[in-house]
């Protein structure tokens, strides 16, 4: 397996503290016979993302994954940018080709990967989504890829949401609202999934969730919250008191990090092996 060949991979970030991909990458590559592979988190501000790039060229890394603050900003020191990455107008993965750099986005695959796995067909649905930042992006763009018949957005800053609906007219029909408004509360009443994309009770503010009546939607609907620290969320547990099915994040970060890792070793890596540690992770916090 060239197991004995040094491949460096890593995460961009600032912070890069909290990251779970070290453990999750490395008991993966541990697992597949990788042992001389190694996953390092690089804590890179804002005004040294340009070095850091041409450091992963010239010290060989392999791979890297992108998370804030530079998701948006790596793009332009790229040398080729994947579809779904160019519309999202993110990155989350780089692949390193002989100093080739090509910028993924393997958020959009792994959130669409979740949903097949809970059995939900986004085709025709009515989605409404909470929040307008970087995250709301790859989800919107993955419910136009599965032609979603209607994408309600719901933030705090309606112009926000409306401003992410516009950008995506050529590919599907979005509208933002204020989540506080009584229009929102009438979309919620048709709603077929539920997602959050807001950091609103992700650790350490678990007591948080997004200000919305999960009463107004209708039995059956999907609530689903991306935040994967903690596994179950307020919002999530508020849900499952209500009767309401529920899908956490954990899935979509695993599934994100099952495509990042194809790209990198053109290999799927044991997902059981990556649940386990993540989920021991998580549990210890």
């Amino acid at each position: 397996m060239g197991s004995l060949e040094i491949k460096n991979f890593g995460i961009l970030g600032h912070p890069v503290g909290h990251s779970l991909s070290p453990q999750m990458y490395e008991a993966a590559f541990k697992a597949a016979g990788f042992p001389n592979y190694n996953y390092i988190p690089l804590s890179i501000q804002a005004g040294k993302l340009f070095m850091a790039v041409e450091g992963i060229r010239g010290l060989g890394f392999r791979g890297v994954n992108v998370t804030i603050p530079h998701k948006t900003t790596i793009s332009k020191y790229l040398d080729a940018i994947d579809s779904d990455a160019m519309v999202i107008g993110a990155v989350n993965t780089v692949v390193n080709d002989g100093g080739m750099l090509t910028g993924y986005n393997t958020d959009v695959s792994g959130f669409l990967a979740a949903l097949a796995e809970a059995n939900f067909l986004p085709e025709d649905c009515h989605a409404v989504m909470l929040g307008a930042g970087g995250a709301a992006r790859a989800i919107l763009w993955g419910l136009c890829k599965k032609k979603a018949e209607f994408i309600t957005i719901g933030a705090r800053n309606p112009q926000k949401a409306q401003a992410l609906a516009n950008d995506f007219l050529p590919y599907g029909h979005a509208e933002g609202f204020d989540w506080h408004s009584d229009e929102f509360k009438d979309m919620l009443q048709t709603a077929d999934i539920l997602i959050n994309t807001t950091p609103l009770g992700m650790f350490p503010q678990v007591d948080d969730m997004p200000p919305i009546d999960l009463k107004l939607l209708p039995e059956g609907a999907l609530v689903y919250d991306i935040i994967y620290n903690p596994i179950e969320t307020k919002l999530l547990r508020t849900a499952k008191e209500l009767g309401f099915p529920t899908l956490d994040g954990l899935s979509m970060l695993l599934l994100q990090g099952k495509e990042s890792y194809r790209l990198y070793t053109g290999e799927i890596p044991d997902m059981e092996i990556m649940r386990k540690t993540l989920e021991k992770y998580l549990s210890t916090k």
